[in-house]
């Protein structure tokens, strides 16, 4: 079998991949963390300026309940946008391919970015409240193309790391914000526009320096049908030649997914073949953001308080915490090719499940037990821990990999839609259940913890060292749809196909 000798070949990090693979994140990733806490240490200089400006416009001050009702419009544009912004990914990533929609991105990020800046010489809260819109767009799309991009640049090897990667700038685009949030760096009265504004400097250096790098394999192949380009970008990413294994496997990819054609969102959804895909990737998203990430840290600065932290070092106990959750990160990175995807997240939900019921104990308690704020201290690191590890960082990845390529772009707008719908929804609801539920709606989050897990436990396959044919294959199986009519199910075909290209492939045993 000539064929089978490349395919054990494995693919290695080359210069060009890690370049293709920093820039990206960074110009991209890094954005959306950022922009996540950035508002956060300046929120009150902020609505000042809401305040003093609207005073200089109408002669009067802005009533308590418009001026929160304003924040609230600046803060919730972020992660409306991001919904808008999910909604973009496939047409965008079909008509300009994967790099060509991040340097379209960019343009969501550098206008955002001169408007915040500006916004206090030009006496205008709309230009910020219009720039998190745009900032939030740039961050809806980046969040879904980047893990895309990646995934399909990366040999099947380092694809686990290299999907982490997005997540890992994220987390560092959140500790920048805090560190640079600071108030004796940025967040006062001359330097919160600068703090909003410097969201541009990685855009601009993405729009500079990925234009030097291949557009993905995948997409120049299977929908450009551009053999030669996709030969040239694979040999600059795996640094040898004879890169026909990739197109190969490539090719099979293309072939299991013939019938299907585009597959649009609402072709996901009625699809059998895509069942149990399209239910993870929602169970795995919804469950990502609604397992209580955010409301961790919104809670946090009154758990450090509790504890004793005085009030003007919270601040730094915030900056050590992103830290941690920095670090977490970075571990994901190199465990994700030997533990597993499937093992992290469940590590990672059982540790903010257990973190979740531990806190709820501890706060309820804190008044009348001397050292129970130190256990809520450590509920709050071990809850970044666990989500560091596994919820964070996966549900992007698996996205690229239990989707073949005509269904991808449609995938990634769903699991982005219900991230930045679930993300919206904590933000506006999480207020309102702290008020009813007090130190009890931690409990909320933890049942979410649970039920994901079991759900994860009982589903979700490993799909670690697996191309992106096998791993549907696994699906295949899953879906049961050999029992659908041949002609109303688009990959029935896949296991013969592949095998009349290798009558001793593996895919010869799951003959539907």
């Amino acid at each position: 079998m000539p064929q089978q000798d490349p395919i054990k070949k494995e693919g290695r990090l080359t210069l060009v991949l890690a370049l293709a693979t920093l820039i990206a994140a960074f110009g991209s990733s890094f954005q959306y963390g950022y922009n996540v806490a950035a508002v956060n240490s300046p929120a009150e200089l902020m609505k000042e300026f809401y305040n003093n400006t609207y005073y200089s416009r109408a002669g009067e001050y802005i009533s308590e309940f418009s001026l929160t009702l304003l924040w609230s419009i600046s803060v919730s544009m972020f992660p409306f946008g991001g919904f808008l912004g999910s909604l973009m990914v496939g047409p965008l990533v079909n008509k300009l391919g994967r790099k060509g929609t991040l340097l379209f991105n960019n343009v969501f990020s550098i206008v955002p970015a001169v408007l915040m800046g500006s916004s206090k010489t030009a006496r205008s809260f709309e230009m910020i409240i219009l720039a998190r819109l745009l900032v939030g767009i740039c961050a809806g799309l980046s969040s879904n193309v980047v893990p895309m991009y990646l995934g399909e640049l990366a040999p099947k090897n380092l694809r686990g790391a290299l999907g982490v990667v997005p997540q890992l700038f994220i987390t560092i685009g959140i500790l920048v914000a805090q560190i640079f949030g600071l108030r004796g760096i940025l967040a006062n009265e001359e330097g919160w526009p600068i703090l909003l504004g410097v969201t541009g400097i990685p855009a601009a250096l993405q729009l500079l320096l990925l234009p030097l790098f291949p557009e993905s394999p995948r997409y120049l192949l299977i929908q450009k049908k551009d053999e030669a380009a996709a030969r040239n970008a694979l040999k600059r990413l795996r640094g040898w030649d004879d890169v026909g294994a990739d197109i190969e496997e490539i090719r099979l990819e293309d072939e299991a997914e013939k019938a299907a054609g585009f597959i649009s969102v609402l072709k996901l959804f009625g699809m059998k073949s895509l069942r149990w895909q399209v239910i993870s990737i929602i169970v795995l998203m919804g469950g990502q953001q609604l397992s209580g990430v955010n409301a961790i840290y919104y809670y946090a600065d009154q758990i450090y308080l509790s504890a004793g932290v005085k009030d003007q070092d919270v601040q730094y106990v915030t900056v050590g915490t992103g830290a941690v959750n920095v670090l977490m990160t970075i571990c994901a990175v190199f465990v994700v090719e030997y533990l597993g995807r499937r093992f992290l997240l469940l590590l990672g939900f059982t540790i903010c499940f257990t973190s979740c019921c531990v806190l709820t104990l501890a706060l309820a308690l804190q008044d009348t037990v001397s050292w129970m704020p130190y256990i809520s201290i450590a509920c709050v690191i071990c809850y970044v821990i666990g989500h560091a590890l596994g919820p964070s960082p996966i549900p992007a990845l698996l996205i690229t990999e239990i989707f073949l390529q005509s269904s991808r772009p449609s995938a990634f707008m769903v699991g982005g839609s219900v991230h930045w719908l679930s993300n919206f929804a904590v933000g506006l609801l999480f207020p309102f259940i702290q008020v009813g539920l007090g130190p009890y709606s931690f409990i909320i989050f933890a049942v979410i913890c649970l039920l994901t897990t079991i759900y994860i436990f009982l589903v979700v396959p490993e799909t670690k060292g697996k191309t992106f044919v096998e791993i549907n294959q696994i699906f295949t199986k899953m879906n049961k749809v050999s029992e659908v009519h041949p002609e109303k199910e688009d990959l029935k075909d896949l296991p013969l196909s592949v095998v009349g290209k290798d009558e001793e492939a593996p895919v010869k045993r799951i003959r539907l």
